[in-house]
């Protein structure tokens, strides 16, 4: 289906951001993006690029593949 990586993306970020106690403020503080995007990527109402992923993935220290697992 259309969207559903996006949405999976979304989920397993949202999944790491609370495991870590962290609000969508400081997520997106530790991440260097604004909230609001960062809720958009939550959502899966943003169509990243890979290399957004891997840039993601990167500062949170895990590999690209991950985020995009179920």
């Amino acid at each position: 289906m259309e969207g559903d990586l996006q949405k999976l993306l979304g989920r397993n970020l949202r999944a790491y951001r609370q495991a870590r106690g962290l609000s969508q403020e400081d997520f997106a503080e530790l991440l260097e993006v604004h909230r609001t995007y960062m809720g958009g990527i939550e959502r899966g109402e943003r169509n990243l690029t890979l290399k957004s992923v891997e840039r993601i993935a990167e500062k949170l220290g895990v590999d690209a593949v991950t985020l995009l697992q179920s």
